[in-house]
């Protein structure tokens, strides 16, 4: 199974890379795969350190509170 996560992107650097927060931990990723770049504020899609997918903000936000609600029921069942 494989896991994407919507994160924020909060610096463009060099070499095609980017400063993105997932979730509120912020991690250097790739952004090589993607045709169109992000700007500041967009959210991408990241997967393995790779920005796969521009996402609007409302499908990001919708993705965070889902996986919002896994970690929290997994909490709470433990």
């Amino acid at each position: 199974m494989c896991l994407a996560i919507p994160s924020k992107v909060i610096e463009i650097l060099e070499n095609d890379m980017a400063i993105v927060d997932t979730m509120g931990v912020r991690r250097k990723v790739s952004l090589m795969l993607l045709k169109e770049k992000p700007k500041i504020g967009d959210y991408v899609l990241l997967h393995v350190g790779f920005a796969i997918e521009i996402l609007s903000e409302e499908d990001a936000l919708e993705s965070l509170k889902l996986f919002e609600e896994a970690i929290n029921y997994e909490e709470l069942s433990q």
